[in-house]
């Protein structure tokens, strides 16, 4: 698994991970989130990008995206079962490699692309309980910048 860091280029699962605990331990007294995102952008193919974000609560904080493409998805329904899918398939490790480093505290937020208002409102229950049911908090829009703003920055 291969992520890009906007300003230290690509990295592997456990270079990010390890960016991420270095950046938490040089002010382990501040209040963390971990956030983790998806969305897709179709054209020929589908492009998703799955985004995770190390939130310094009121101070700022970094970000890591990986963009993979699939044949060109026109269900919409399909399509978010997918990316929520690609979100909890990333929080399950970083989750898990949090914990081996000691930091077990940090909850892990899953930032889904649905929401209230459009075409995905019927989807909200489902996509939510998907979420909920594996361990994870779920946000919605418009709540969900981890992959309605920084996910889908990389997406085009």
């Amino acid at each position: 698994m291969k992520f890009i860091s906007p300003t230290k280029g690509i990295m592997c699962l456990d270079e990010m991970l390890a960016d991420i605990t270095n950046f938490i331990e040089a002010e382990p007294h501040a209040n963390y989130s971990v956030i983790i995102g998806t969305d897709s952008h179709v054209k020929d193919e589908t492009c998703f990008v799955t985004a995770v974000v190390i939130h310094k609560v009121g101070k700022g904080g970094r970000y890591y995206y990986r963009r993979m493409w699939q044949r060109k998805i026109t269900s919409l329904r399909q399509k978010i079962f997918f990316e929520t899918a690609l979100s909890l398939d990333c929080a399950s490790k970083v989750a898990s490699k949090l914990a081996e480093n000691g930091h077990s505290e940090l909850d892990v937020e899953i930032h889904l692309d649905i929401g209230p208002k459009g075409e995905t409102k019927g989807l909200i229950k489902e996509i939510v309980g998907m979420v909920v049911g594996s361990g994870f908090d779920a946000k919605i829009k418009p709540d969900s910048c981890g992959a309605s703003k920084v996910a889908d920055k990389h997406t085009k």
